[in-house]
């Protein structure tokens, strides 16, 4: 298997294991309460399954290679592609959904910092471990 694939396969797992968590089981009471006059029934696997599969490609390329094998500069490249891209996804529900809850912005802004560093590091880490 290539570096990119691991590098990938590694920053896949861990956002999909955290995400899970996070929406499963620690907020999604927080999101049934500030949103969930939104939110469907049944997610629609598909366009989770292209996110899931899409996701971690950025945080690959924009956070996880760039880092060079610095788990630190992968931290905080991840976060910083969290924030960018979680914030935009926020700041655009606030602009346009009526009912948006701010205090959700906050909460999911910093939740996708911290899925997106903790990402990039198990890729870089993976890229470290490839090396040695």
């Amino acid at each position: 298997m290539g570096r990119y694939a691991v590098v990938y396969l590694a920053t896949l797992v861990v956002v999909l294991v955290l995400d899970f968590l996070w929406l499963r089981v620690i907020a999604i009471n927080w999101y049934q309460s500030g949103i969930g006059h939104l939110m469907a029934a049944k997610p629609n696997l598909w366009a989770a399954g292209a996110f899931y599969l899409l996701y971690p490609v950025g945080i690959v390329i924009f956070a996880a290679l760039p880092a060079e094998g610095v788990w630190m500069r992968g931290l905080v490249l991840g976060a910083l592609f969290g924030l960018f891209c979680y914030g935009t996804y926020d700041a655009t529900n606030l602009a346009v959904l009526r009912d948006w809850p701010l205090g959700l912005t906050f909460l999911d802004v910093a939740w996708g910092m911290f899925v997106s560093a903790c990402g990039a590091t198990a890729g870089v880490l993976a890229a470290r471990w490839l090396e040695n």
